[in-house]
């Protein structure tokens, strides 16, 4: 009978212990996002109120879907909205939602020798880094920064030549050191660049144009590919990152006393 009893006991409390037992949920993302210390201020939240840890895994937007797409995560958060339709269309992704956006901005040595400072069109300015004496520092790694210059240098139609254009495969950060120490103007996002501008001295050159606009998408890996994904974890942080909750804190995140994100959120 006390064997009986004890064995019940060691049951139930196996139970009890696995129906609050931590899940864990990976997350790919951009470097933006962990660059600027977004995630690390939006995680605890979460994480406390699902009994959940994040385990983020920060790469270009190219490989975050790549591996959202091998299964390797259960969700991703990334900024390259035609490449986001594209894998969700492909059947790789699913539950897209909208979370928020800023924008790109060129920088460049507070010397300005291409010229280009106070512009508000960024393909007039790409012009003129084309055939100006500095180098221009490229993500080169399929990231949604990376995506984005190529398509201003495609609409432009020529790039700098040579030596001065530098494809990096770096992330972000890295990338700005590199144009501080090179003395090159560099594409980046606008968070990216308020956590790393007092460290590098680069200066804001061109801002303001709508093709700048970078709006972030999260989507779950869709399940029905690779069945093993947390897919209920995935859903939980889609649905609390658009929650009234996850944006207020997207909004209140403000290193410095700068806004660097906005939420954008569509309700159901």
């Amino acid at each position: 009978m006390k064997r009986r009893l004890l064995f019940s006991l060691v049951v139930a409390y196996a139970l009890s212990g696995s129906a609050f037992a931590q899940q864990t949920i990976r997350l790919s993302t951009t470097t933006s996002t962990e660059n600027s210390g977004l995630l690390a201020y939006l995680l605890p939240a979460f994480e406390a109120r699902t009994n959940s840890k994040v385990h983020v895994i920060s790469v270009g937007t190219g490989k975050a879907l790549e591996l959202s797409k091998n299964g390797d995560v259960d969700v991703t958060l990334v900024h390259a909205r035609a490449a986001e339709d594209k894998f969700v269309a492909e059947g790789w992704g699913v539950d897209r939602r909208d979370v928020m956006y800023n924008d790109f901005i060129v920088v460049g040595p507070a010397g300005d020798p291409s010229g280009i400072k106070g512009g508000k069109d960024v393909l007039a300015a790409f012009r003129k880094l084309a055939s100006g004496p500095a180098k221009f520092i490229s993500r080169g790694d399929n990231s949604g920064t990376d995506i984005m210059e190529k398509a201003y240098w495609k609409q432009v139609g020529s790039q700098p030549a040579g030596p001065k254009y530098v494809s990096a495969g770096l992330g972000m950060g890295e990338v700005l050191n590199m144009a501080a120490e090179l003395g090159g103007y560099t594409l980046t996002d606008r968070a990216t660049y308020g956590v790393y501008q007092a460290k590098t001295g680069l200066a804001l050159m061109v801002e303001g144009d709508q093709r700048m606009f970078n709006p972030y998408g999260i989507i779950a890996t869709n399940p029905a590919r690779h069945p093993g994904v947390n897919y209920k974890g995935a859903r939980q942080l889609i649905d609390w990152i658009t929650s009234p909750e996850g944006q207020a804190k997207i909004a209140q995140f403000r290193p410095g006393g700068q806004q660097l994100f906005f939420p954008s959120a569509k309700p159901d």
